[in-house]
């Protein structure tokens, strides 16, 4: 199955063909490991993979936790990679997995990894991990690209694929106010969710030219989000509120709004399917990544593992296709990855859509505006195909 550029545009993309591609909600990770400390590269830096005689793959790492709280997020993502690998029955990678939650954490894991000749890093997932890989890859000339969504991580050598807030807040409130909202409320949870939940929605409204009415942090405590619901119910009706928040807050806080106008939700919310059991959801929009293909690759997963994969599990895949593609066109046996590929404009496409990486190293995605029914979401408005 060929791995090639579309024809009739400048964009790369990733031709999956009958690859087949799929969606299961994401139970969240509850619990985070706690941050390692980055310690120094031991040893010079390898300017070229450190290969056996007579290798001629090139080495990608792909760092996720297999032990642990989180590790049935990372061994769905392993397991997509090395279907990936499989798929597209390429010789020239060679995938090594490591443990992040093992001795020494994520930078012990990179440190190994750089030590073995890897080119590229693909992972870690959560930001601390990020954190402690970035020094350890960057003093090696090894680029990151992780599944973390926190946008503070990237940049300066590090590139993440996570599904941001800040571009499914931006989309919704421009769907809104296409349809005609001008006036704005939320309500956010205290922490960097909040604060980068926080940001994007004051931004998106002043560049559509709404007003926000009110804008309430709280804790996740009901008292804290009684407590800002009232606030926002105080300032009146207004054309849209958003709860930056997973549908469980969601379910709990929308029951007690006032709702006159439309109700907004993030990206969380795609990690459930079953928002519409709460009738105040109904008729609520959220935006997310299509997951149609996403789907497909849920049954084959199913088939070769026996299990359905968390929601994440489509990073792996697109990561690895992103480095397959590398390795069947400009990234030669024996030199570095080459990160210009990264920053093409055009972007590619995947399990996911279309993503390109920003001068940030931030993935910019294509994203579908759902709306929640009573028996499940349907698409409010379809993701642009191009960017």
């Amino acid at each position: 199955m060929a791995l090639s550029p579309e024809a009739p545009q400048a964009r790369r993309h990733f031709l999956l063909g009958a690859i087949a591609l799929g969606a299961l909600a994401l139970a969240g990770c509850q619990t985070r490991p706690q941050p390692v400390e980055p310690g120094p590269v031991t040893g010079p830096a390898p300017t070229q993979p450190n290969l056996p005689a007579g290798e001629d793959r090139n080495r990608v790492a792909l760092l996720v936790p297999l032990s642990g709280d989180n590790a049935g997020v990372g061994t769905s993502i392993s397991n997509a990679a090395k279907m990936a690998i499989l798929d597209f029955e390429t010789a020239k990678v060679r995938l090594t997995i490591y443990d992040t939650a093992g001795a020494g954490g994520a930078a012990a894991a990179a440190r190994k990894a750089i030590e073995d000749g890897s080119g590229v890093i693909l992972g870690p997932l959560l930001s601390d991990n990020v954190r402690a890989v970035a020094p350890v890859a960057k003093s090696a000339g090894v680029p990151v690209i992780a599944f973390s969504n926190d946008e503070e991580v990237a940049g300066d050598n590090v590139y993440i694929m996570g599904f941001t807030p800040t571009q499914s807040i931006v989309r919704s409130v421009r769907w809104a106010a296409d349809q005609g909202a001008k006036n704005y409320s939320a309500i956010v949870p205290s922490g960097e969710y909040g604060q980068r939940a926080s940001r994007a929605f004051l931004s998106v409204v002043d560049d559509v030219n709404g007003d926000v009415r009110a804008l309430e942090v709280y804790n996740r405590q009901r008292a804290n989000i009684d407590e800002a619901v009232a606030k926002v119910n105080a300032r009146g009706p207004v054309d849209a509120i958003l709860i930056a928040d997973s549908g469980r807050i969601a379910s709990y806080a929308s029951s007690r709004l006032q709702l006159n106008g439309r109700l907004m939700g993030t990206e969380l919310w795609a990690a459930e399917d079953d928002l519409g059991k709460t009738r105040s959801l109904q008729g609520a929009i959220y935006a997310a990544v299509p997951d149609g293909r996403f789907d497909q690759l849920v049954a084959r997963y199913r088939a070769r593992y026996n299990v359905a994969p968390f929601r994440l599990a489509s990073m792996g895949y697109d990561a690895t296709l992103l480095v397959i593609r590398a390795s069947r066109s400009e990234w030669k046996f024996g030199e570095r990855f080459p990160t210009r590929m990264l920053r093409d404009e055009g972007g590619f496409e995947g399990v996911d859509g279309i993503f390109r990486f920003d001068r940030n190293g931030i993935a910019q995605r294509s994203l579908e505006v759902r709306r929640v029914t009573a028996s499940g979401t349907q698409t409010a408005d379809a993701a642009p195909t191009s960017f």
